[in-house]
């Protein structure tokens, strides 16, 4: 079969029309399509109505969303997708009455009426051709972090999400966590004061610093491997180095440790202190092959100030083995070693470490351990610290479900998620640009440094 490069635009259109009939007008939105997926979550939402869910990738993130979604008591899954035979096979098992498939677009053919809300747990590269699909067919969507592999499609999902009204939720589910609902609440509390710098870390390496392998393997006989590239650049199938788990190193697909770790412990500041978009960024990293991320990157952002912060805010991103460097804002009371991952915030009246996770938030004032007035946290009715995974984890699952249900409302919408994804993506393209300062005018999405443009966005593969 010819395979050949096409717009996001002539993907989605095409797809729309093999799935439900009906074409796309470019640029056009109605009020007929809003009001569409506004009768769709109100019918969802009847008496007594449960939840039919559809999962889109099934390998170690999306089995376990699988859990902790299928967990809620008014959950049906119908549907399951993965490219791999082997783990939708896995899958199966625990939900013998879903419906299998290995394309997503098949998916949504035979089954766009019988499917309520879809979680999308692919590869980053994925994770918009397959969202963006399920919201064109009215669709809520549950789609893993970081929300997009292109700036571009962070804003095409927002855009898409609020114009037709629906229900969306990123999976960064720490953000549900109680520590972290604690740290967003006293930083807001003024405990600090007025946050001038947040220094954040994580020494995972989801980087490649050589060049891309030559040659090929024969691919899996359980791998559909022109299904798992999707929409991405064509290449050979190579053992060890994409499916099932390195694909986060490689250019093409992930987005490297800053787009796996990141999303994670960037939240709760990017939350705490009301953030939007960078206005600089620069990332000191080696120079990259152009296949896979680089393996150490410190990123700093300016961010312009909000009712939280100074003036202005600096944000420092450490990764890679021996991440973080050493600075003073990073000595602890005693000679106590920092965490291995975490956020320090620092303002005013003293510091904030938030360690990752499942921590509480501690106070350093004057270079000593504080502590938190007890009343102040009992204020917030967030009872008492939980420090169980299995009790936790569930609950950002369960608040979407019930948010479709029309029982809550989501806490990481697209409307948030994208513009964090948008300012962990601007990082990431910063590293193919080593120390250079790159100047970000959100108004209209683009750089001034015109070269890093070419990143903002990609060419879809017809597959």
């Amino acid at each position: 079969m010819k395979r050949y490069l096409m717009t996001k635009r002539e993907f989605l259109k095409r797809s729309a029309i093999a799935a439900t009939g009906i074409a796309l007008i470019p640029g056009c939105t109605t009020k007929v399509a809003s009001d569409k997926a506004a009768e769709g979550t109100e019918a969802i939402a009847e008496a007594g109505k449960r939840l039919r869910t559809a999962h889109i990738g099934l390998g170690v993130q999306g089995s376990d969303d699988l859990r902790d979604i299928a967990s809620h008591g008014e959950v049906d899954v119908v549907a399951l997708c993965d490219v791999d035979a082997n783990m939708l096979a896995a899958a199966q098992k625990l939900h013998p009455n879903a419906k299998t498939y290995s394309d997503y677009r098949t998916m949504f053919k035979e089954m766009g009426g019988e499917i309520d809300a879809v979680v999308v747990s692919t590869p980053d590269h994925t994770h918009a051709p397959a969202s963006m699909m399920a919201m064109e067919n009215d669709k809520p969507v549950y789609c893993q972090k970081p929300l997009t592999h292109h700036v571009s499609e962070a804003r095409a999902m927002r855009k898409i999400a609020e114009e037709k009204n629906l229900v969306s939720q990123m999976g960064i589910q720490v953000h549900s966590f109680y520590d972290y609902k604690l740290a967003t609440l006293l930083i807001q509390s003024g405990i600090i004061g007025k946050v001038s710098t947040v220094r954040a870390w994580s020494p995972k390496n989801w980087g490649f610093d050589g060049p891309a392998p030559e040659g090929s393997d024969p691919v899996p006989e359980n791998l559909d491997w022109n299904l798992w590239l999707g929409t991405a650049p064509e290449r050979p199938y190579k053992e060890g180095y994409y499916h099932p788990g390195n694909w986060r190193k490689v250019m093409d697909y992930g987005c490297g440790t800053l787009g796996d770790m990141g999303v994670h412990i960037f939240d709760t500041p990017y939350n705490a202190l009301e953030l939007d978009v960078p206005r600089t960024i620069k990332n000191e990293s080696n120079k990259t092959t152009g296949f896979g991320f680089p393996e150490k990157n410190k990123v700093t952002y300016e961010f312009p100030g909000t009712k939280y912060t100074a003036d202005s805010l600096k944000w420092v991103w450490y990764d890679g083995v021996g991440a973080p460097a050493s600075h003073d804002d990073l000595i602890l009371p005693g000679g106590e070693q920092l965490h291995d991952q975490g956020a320090m915030f620092i303002g005013e009246k003293g510091r904030l470490f938030l360690p990752h996770f499942q921590i509480l938030p501690k106070l350093i004032v004057d270079g000593e351990y504080q502590e938190i007035d007890p009343a102040l946290i009992e204020s917030y009715g967030l009872g008492t610290p939980v420090r169980d995974y299995a009790s936790e984890g569930p609950k950002h699952y369960h608040q979407f479900v019930d948010a479709c249900l029309g029982k809550a409302e989501t806490s990481a919408p697209f409307s948030y998620a994208s513009r964090l994804t948008e300012t962990i993506l601007l990082g990431v393209i910063a590293g193919r640009f080593p120390g250079e300062t790159l100047h970000w005018d959100a108004e209209k999405a683009v750089f001034a440094e015109d070269e890093a443009n070419q990143y903002l966005s990609g060419d879809y593969r017809t597959f």
